[in-house]
């Protein structure tokens, strides 16, 4: 099929109400393996033959045991990168961009997800709705993908209007009170602590905006969401907020509703529940998805998704903790202590915590050692310190965030705080591409906390050293 055809045939799906196709998984799997190069020889190498192998059975795609592994042509249909229409880059490791080429098809996919929040949610098929990006715009995957999907909606008949001012606070606050007016609602999308700094900061008549927000990257607390809705004179915090589970891997994979933070809120406040339902003491995000669109399996207390896209990934260990629930157990569960959550669509759960392998998320970057590492290993500071470290992306007592790394430092030495920080944030600017144009340059600068060696909270003797503190995230 040629690409004219594929692109009107998703159009035509796209203006069709959703069809349930329960057995598209066997034909992904088995186009994927026909037409993908990269995904043939990974199976050859394993010893795999598609058509006689169970969907279980199939090994896991990691990011570096496949789309590191194999040119990134091979990995798209027919081994032609040229058959995709756009490049969404996110940050490496090592500051070594990872590609990930979409085609349009992917786009309306992913709409689907915004339909369910901007119409179901907020009724922005009804409602004139100025649209308001704030995610960083450029090769990053959240902001120039965020204002074409939601423009495809707009194409569909909702009376969206969308401006996309990207993450600068300034020409947000300068666009909002010219536009804002002319419409019944306005909704923000972004990060949550840049889209809390734009609320906290604009000298802007918020009530009269009745505004809605699409959030992305950050786990948050209900408390948190409370005290932003309150600031912004949001009407309800149930269904007014909402935050999407996305990734630069397979885009947009569930979406907070009404449901599912009703559910959430309500673990919120008890937490003994919590701790026994998602087994941990943190309160993880709580989305729903389409089975129908996205699958999900559970390895080892991480995730794992099956997506259709411009590099098509069949059980992709995406490295978030996390776990499943179907629609009916969630509830009957809800039902046995005596809560009943506000109405929602019938679709299956999936919760996370956040990015495993010692990643931090701030202001939707991903914060990784080996950029803090090289911070540490300057000149006049790698004496004092034993290279041992940890980062936590702390929220204050105002509910803004801030970027705390804790040094352990060398026996008998007194490492310099203030020149370790402007060394890890001189290296993460040079490293992290995310990092450089997510977080804005007022809070770039971590706060760095120097404890002796063998400390026994953070850096404990005979224990396997952990870069991130799970215990202390939200």
């Amino acid at each position: 099929m040629d690409r004219q055809t594929r692109v009107r045939q998703a159009f035509d799906e796209f203006f069709e109400p959703p069809q349930r196709q329960e057995s598209w998984i066997p034909d992904l799997v088995r186009r994927t393996a026909t037409t993908v190069p990269a995904y043939r020889k990974f199976l050859q190498e394993h010893g795999i033959e598609p058509d006689a192998a169970e969907f279980s059975q199939l090994p896991l795609v990691t990011k570096e045991t496949y789309h590191q592994k194999y040119p990134l042509p091979e990995l798209c249909r027919d081994g032609r990168l040229a058959g995709n229409d756009m490049i969404a880059v996110s940050s490496g490791s090592s500051g070594r961009p990872t590609i990930w080429p979409r085609t349009l098809e992917d786009e309306l996919h992913v709409a689907r997800r915004f339909e369910q929040v901007l119409v179901d949610g907020f009724q922005a098929d009804r409602r004139d709705t100025l649209a308001v990006v704030c995610f960083p715009l450029g090769t990053w995957v959240g902001g120039l993908f965020t204002q074409a999907c939601v423009r495809h909606l707009a194409a569909k008949g909702c009376p969206i209007t969308v401006v996309a001012p990207g993450n600068n606070k300034a020409e947000i606050l300068r666009v909002l009170p010219e536009l804002a007016p002319h419409f019944e609602q306005v909704v923000l999308l972004g990060y949550p602590p840049f889209v809390k700094d734009v609320i906290d900061t604009g000298a802007v008549d918020w009530p009269a905006y009745r505004i809605k927000l699409v959030l992305a990257g950050e786990v948050f607390s209900e408390q948190w969401r409370d005290l932003v809705a309150q600031r912004a004179a949001i009407a309800d915090p149930i269904s007014d907020i909402a935050s999407l589970y996305g990734t630069a891997d397979s885009g947009v994979l569930g979406t907070e509703t009404a449901l599912s933070v009703g559910i959430r809120r309500f673990f919120a406040l008890r937490p003994d529940l919590a701790r026994e339902v998602f087994g941990d003491a943190r309160l993880p995000t709580l989305v729903q998805y389409d089975p129908a669109s996205r699958f999900f399996e559970v390895h080892e207390g991480t995730l794992v998704v099956t997506a259709d896209g411009g590099i098509p990934l069949i059980r992709y260990h995406i490295a978030d903790e996390g776990g499943l629930f179907s629609h009916a157990a969630l509830l009957d569960y809800c039902a046995g202590h005596g809560f009943t959550p506000p109405p929602g669509p019938e679709l299956p759960f999936v919760y996370l915590f956040g990015r495993s392998l010692f990643t931090v998320s701030f202001f939707g970057a991903n914060i990784y050692p080996e950029n803090v590492t090289v911070g540490l290993e300057q000149p006049g500071i790698s004496d004092a310190v034993t290279g041992k470290f940890v980062i936590e992306s702390v929220e204050d007592a105002d509910r803004d965030r801030f970027l705390r790394i804790t040094v352990e430092a060398a026996p008998g030495a007194i490492p310099d705080a203030a020149r370790i920080a402007e060394s890890v944030r001189t290296e993460l600017l040079r490293l992290n591409s995310e990092f450089a144009h997510y977080v804005p340059e007022e809070r770039q600068l971590p706060e760095i906390v120097v404890l002796p060696a063998g400390d026994p909270h953070y850096f404990p003797v005979g224990v396997k050293h952990r870069y991130t503190r799970p215990d202390l995230q939200p």
